[in-house]
């Protein structure tokens, strides 16, 4: 069923998921084009799907009529998603005989394209996509790597298109409101702004990816090198590499966090952010992964892992009221999969930076071994440790820069930051030891729960 011609109530209901019900509902409330009795069009069919998840998040059809009927709330959704305006609809299975691609191979990629607004019902784009996909299949690329860059794309762009949507509404829609301008006002000025804006997104989407195409070339040029160079071990495993896994964190966040709230947190970890994008960069390797404070570095040998990880630190003791630093690097064959790292090396880069103290950078015999080259760095032995899930204990390395001064700085007891002399706010006694605070927020805790800080 396409929908070059018009739509029952029932196929509507159908292709959309929406129940008949409240199908009567959203016309009667001017949300839908036509009557019941009359037939619906592809507009319908997408203006029917976002009602319904607007409904699911908790949004009444009522509420939602007034804001279409005020700020044609709807209408400009759909003009922004569809300016080319909207076409026919295809089933899965009519997109599986346009595209030549088996029905169960339809379904599983569009599974993996789809997001919770979507039906199974495809697009024009949608099918041409499709039709490049399967010359890529007919061209000898398996299946497997398909749907691997597949969720890459998904995931990578659906990061790019929330970050564009949020910080327009953040930076620019609540600041126009903020400004005191009325709704009619507010939606004009946006309309100019984001238009403006959208002009600049498939251009800088493109520019992005050819910088990062030009370096995921160079890096593939040097697999080819490799095996120019000598004899190279080729694993059983598809797409396994050598490398270097660091991860590194702030060593206390979560202190930092419940005492100074969370905006000033976040700019604690915006400063440290930038840090260390500054400093992989420097060392050609890249941020795989960013969670809360924690980052996961790759690198393509060890003595640019355990240098870079050693500058972010060292560069950590000169930024103002910031907090210790710590990681972990291991060095090892890890399988690549859908843009990320995965294996038993990655586990134990992991477990070997969570047991880091304070501006510790602990590595494995392994990196020790590859990095011994590195002349100002010393390699401090610390044993054998055991690490949480892992069957054998590694033995440890504490990874230290020669000749590196350190900071004469005091740590405050509750939120952990490092303060210079001047930067300390107040200062408190306690059984003839002194104490340093950043702000009178943690002084106040402290005397509190002094206990709580003790150590």
């Amino acid at each position: 069923m396409s929908t070059h011609r018009g739509l029952t109530l029932e196929e509507l209901s159908e292709c959309t998921g929406a129940s008949p019900q409240a199908l009567r509902e959203w016309c009667s409330l001017g949300l839908l084009g036509a009557k019941p009795e009359e037939s619906f069009g592809p507009e319908d069919i997408e203006r029917a799907r976002i009602i319904d998840l607007c409904v699911r998040r908790g949004f009444d059809a009522e509420g939602i009529a007034r804001a279409e009927a005020r700020e044609k709330i709807l209408s400009r959704y759909l003009d922004q998603v569809f300016p080319n305006g909207i076409g026919a609809t295809y089933s899965l299975a009519q997109t599986a005989e346009m595209t030549g691609v088996n029905s169960e191979l339809v379904a599983r990629l569009w599974d993996a394209i789809a997001s919770e607004d979507l039906a199974e019902r495809t697009h024009p784009e949608d099918v041409e996509m499709l039709r490049g996909w399967k010359v890529a299949l007919d061209a000898g690329f398996p299946e497997e790597a398909l749907f691997q860059v597949v969720r890459v794309y998904v995931d990578a762009l659906a990061r790019v298109a929330e970050a564009e949507a949020h910080l327009f509404h953040f930076y620019v829609h609540e600041r126009l409101k903020d400004a005191g301008l009325s709704g009619p006002e507010v939606v004009a000025a946006t309309e100019v702004a984001s238009g403006r804006m959208r002009a600049l997104i498939e251009p800088a989407v493109l520019y992005f990816h050819r910088r990062g195409m030009a370096r995921a070339l160079r890096e593939d040029m040097l697999l080819h090198l490799a095996e120019y160079a000598g004899p190279v071990d080729r694993p059983n495993t598809p797409a396994q590499l050598r490398l270097a896994i660091a991860f590194l964190d702030l060593a206390s966040f979560t202190p930092l966090t419940e005492s100074m709230g969370d905006v000033a947190a976040a700019e604690v970890v915006g400063r440290f952010s930038e840090l260390v994008r500054e400093v992989v960069n420097r060392y050609h390797g890249r941020v795989v992964e960013r969670i809360g404070d924690a980052f996961m570095l790759v690198f393509a040998e060890p003595r640019s892992a355990v240098a870079c990880a050693l500058e972010i630190d060292r560069r950590s003791t000169t930024e103002p009221q910031f907090t210790a630093v710590r990681g972990g690097v291991h060095f090892g064959p890890v399988l690549y999969r859908e843009g990320g790292y995965v294996g038993s090396n990655v586990n134990i880069a992991s477990r070997v930076a969570g047991e880091a103290r304070r501006h510790q950078v602990l590595v494995t015999a392994a990196v020790r071994t590859e990095a011994s080259g590195l002349t100002d760095v010393e390699f401090v032995p610390l044993g054998k440790r055991a690490l949480k899930g892992l069957a054998e204990a590694p033995e440890l390395f504490e990874a230290r820069a020669r000749n590196q001064k350190s900071a004469s700085k005091v740590i405050d007891p509750v939120c952990g930051m490092e303060l210079a002399p001047a930067e300390v706010a107040a200062r408190l006694s306690v059984e003839d030891r002194e104490r340093a605070f950043c702000s009178e927020t943690c002084l106040r805790m402290f005397v509190e729960a002094p206990e709580k800080y003790s150590a």
